[in-house]
Parts: structure tokens; C-alpha cells; sequence
């Protein structure tokens, strides 16, 4: 599935007050929200759905500018209506992440797991799993196709 920068899911009921984008349908016909991200983040966020999961794309820098825009969107996903059973979050293309960024994924996590949703980290790499490696975090969370946490 093609998505553009911050696409959220229309029918999933995230709120609007949070993403407040204009929504417009993708060749699947899924309903999509999209935001441009603001000219000074570092960072593009798509969320794709298939069923009862939700894959977060994100793609460039994650620090204290960017982490509140991860933070909303991965709440947003975790509290909407629609169920959802588990959420990946694809690190794939992201090059830096700083402590804010961590302190949002374990939030995230947090959240998760009083919810009994399942979160994935996917494409930890380089100095992002590094970071993960020496915080000594990488084994609280599950991950996919890279890194070492609990399967």
C-alpha cells in the first residue's frame, strides 16, 4: 500500500483533534488521513493497516522535535475505537533517534501492553539499535528482522 507522509486510518477513529488531517482514499479505497510534516521536523510518518494490525513507517530523524509527533500518533493508533491487536513500528529508515524518541517507544509500550496489544520494532539497525543494545531496553521490546528482544 502507497502512503504519504503522516497517513493516519479515517475509520479507525483516531482523533481528529490530534491529526486533524484532510482525508482522501488510497488505491485500496481505505480511508487515510494525511499531514505534511511541519517544515522543521526531520521526520515522515505513514501507518498502514491490514485487519487487526496497524505497521507505523517511519522515516528520518526522531529527537525532541519529532518524538511529541510519534507519540500522537502511536497513542492515537493504541486508544482508537477500532480494535486493533498489534502495532509494528518500522525503524527501517530511521538514521538517529535520541532519548526522546526511546522514552516515547517505551510510553508506547507501556500503553501496549496495558492494552494486551502486542508492539514490534522492525529494521533496527546501526546506531538505532546501538542505542537500543546500551540502554539495555532492547530486551523489553519484541522486534522483527533485526535486534535481539523477545520474539
Amino acid at each position: 500500500m502507497k502512503s504519504k507522509q503522516w497517513n493516519y486510518l479515517h475509520a479507525s477513529g483516531y482523533d481528529q483533534g490530534s491529526c486533524g488531517y484532510a482525508a482522501h482514499n488510497d488505491e485500496r479505497g481505505q480511508r487515510l488521513k494525511s499531514h505534511e510534516s511541519t517544515p522543521s521536523s526531520h521526520l515522515a510518518i505513514a501507518v498502514d493497516r491490514s485487519g487487526m494490525e496497524v505497521i507505523v513507517r517511519l522515516n528520518g530523524h526522531i529527537d525532541v522535535d519529532s518524538s511529541p509527533d510519534v507519540r500522537d500518533c502511536l497513542l492515537a493508533i493504541l486508544s482508537g475505537k477500532q480494535s486493533v491487536h498489534a502495532v509494528t513500528v518500522d525503524l527501517s529508515d530511521v538514521n538517529h533517534i535520541e532519548a526522546s524518541g526511546i522514552a516515547t517507544l517505551v510510553e508506547t509500550l507501556k500503553v501496549a501492553r496495558h492494552r494486551q496489544i502486542r508492539l514490534h520494532l522492525q529494521g533496527l539497525h546501526g546506531s538505532v539499535l546501538r542505542l537500543f543494545e546500551v540502554t539495555g531496553l532492547l530486551p523489553l521490546f519484541e522486534t522483527i528482522d533485526g535486534g535481539k528482544g523477545v520474539a
